[in-house]
């Protein structure tokens, strides 16, 4: 009598159960494949939306770890992979104890560090701007010593440009460290657990037009899956992205550099195995890594990566191409579809509540227009960067070539119209400060 078939089982570490886990799922059910989901949520709930997630705390990765390969002795796993930035160290240490094809912790918690990226890009040689990390609890007169303008203060662990500021003398270096300090020390960032929130780092400002790779990294070696043009200049004095569209109208010979940088950048650091994301500076003195992540492009902007298998009609999405390569199937190497696309992360124009939006319908019927999903909770509070990290939605287009695809989504934008009111001051019970 022949042995039931083992369905394939796949650990999937996130930060947040949503939109792209559910794409996660749908692909999974087509593949035949399990998923078992690691989550940081509340692990003093039980099970409260019934889809049998693991509860960890992603701030004590080893911890978490350790929790991980307890649930899941005596079972089957056969690829471990990892959604944002917080998950990738627990999910390295997961895959290591289980001898499955990840990379090492130490790669993973050097991508997580912006002091520890610039160390790396430096010792290896590649392109980097002068940089050091200051103490914000007290920056000392000497240490401003050497400093040239234009700069950059950035937090060394928050991700999504999440308090990064360019400051063009002294006293703008003033304001944003002090603004910087505050972010870091409010009660929401302080829970993350998140390393080095006594410390920034600061760096030269880089000119030049920026770009984002997405790639697939198996056995060392490093495959480009698309690279994606940031039309909107990001000089700051913050830098909320707004437009990805691919594929890139940048000139062959610059895409090449582009990748090579690319493999450069992932060899220094030691990844070798599943996705990795990486955004680049380009200008008249080379191509810069500005950072490189041990993990697929954040939230919904994985739609607008499709890709064409063999013999079917209809492309799939990039959470079906990453579970193929976890799991070393077919297709996971498939080509992306031919025509371009792109997507808008919707901007936050103001900090405030939102209380309403408008012209959802008629961004919609822009021509080139696929999709839009306002992902902002009616009468929450939303920040706007450099302290607010998460965008009011996201659009998404798709056309012939990469200029129609902009075009569509900067119309589509326009249509948009979002009402956000101030939050209103509390006052301390004790002290009585606002």
């Amino acid at each position: 009598m022949n042995s039931p078939k083992l369905r394939p089982r796949i650990l999937v570490f996130t930060g947040k159960l949503g939109y792209q886990t559910r794409a996660f799922d749908a692909a999974a059910k087509k593949l035949d494949v399990e998923l078992v989901f690691v989550t940081d949520r509340c692990h003093q709930l039980a099970d409260p939306w019934h889809d049998r997630a693991l509860p960890v705390r992603f701030e004590a990765p080893e911890e978490a770890a350790y929790a991980v390969m307890q649930a899941q002795a005596g079972q089957r796993v056969d690829g471990v992979l990892a959604l944002g930035d917080r998950p990738t160290l627990a999910a390295a240490y997961v895959a290591r104890g289980l001898g499955i094809a990840h990379n090492h912790p130490a790669s993973v918690e050097a991508c997580r560090s912006k002091l520890r990226l610039r160390e790396v890009f430096r010792d290896a040689g590649l392109p980097t701007p002068w940089f050091r990390s200051l103490p914000l609890q007290a920056i000392p007169e000497p240490a401003l010593m050497g400093i040239t303008y234009p700069c950059v203060l950035k937090p060394i662990s928050l991700s999504a440009s999440q308090g990064v500021v360019r400051v063009n003398n002294r006293a703008e270096f003033l304001a944003g460290a002090s603004r910087l300090k505050r972010l870091l020390e409010s009660a929401e960032i302080q829970a993350t657990g998140q390393p080095n929130l006594d410390r920034m780092i600061v760096e030269e400002y880089l000119p030049g037009r920026e770009v984002a790779v997405e790639g697939l990294l198996k056995d060392g070696g490093l495959r480009v899956l698309a690279i994606f043009d940031k039309p909107d200049p990001l000089e700051g004095p913050y830098f909320e992205e707004t437009i990805y569209v691919t594929p890139s109208r940048l000139a062959a010979a610059e895409q090449e550099l582009v990748k090579q940088c690319f493999t450069d950048a992932a060899r220094a650091l030691g990844l070798t195995h599943g996705p990795i994301h990486g955004e680049f500076r380009l200008n008249d003195r080379g191509v810069w890594p500005i950072e490189v992540a041990a993990r697929p492009i954040g939230g919904l902007c994985a739609r607008a990566l499709r890709f064409q298998l063999e013999n079917e009609i209809e492309p799939v999405g990039l959470e079906e191409l990453l579970l193929r390569h976890a799991l070393g199937l077919p297709g996971w190497d498939a080509p992306r579809e031919t025509a371009a696309s792109g997507v808008l992360m919707i901007p936050v124009p103001e900090s405030g509540i939102l209380e309403k939006v408008e012209g959802a319908e008629e961004a919609r019927a822009v021509p080139g227009v696929t999709q839009l999903e306002i992902t902002a909770r009616w009468r929450d509070y939303i920040a706007a960067w450099p302290e607010g990290s998460s965008y009011l939605g996201f659009l998404f287009a798709r056309s012939e070539t990469s200029a129609e695809v902009e075009c569509a989504l900067r119309e589509g934008h326009a249509k948009l119209n979002f009402k956000l009111t101030p939050r209103l001051p509390v006052e301390h019970p004790v002290t009585g400060k606002v």
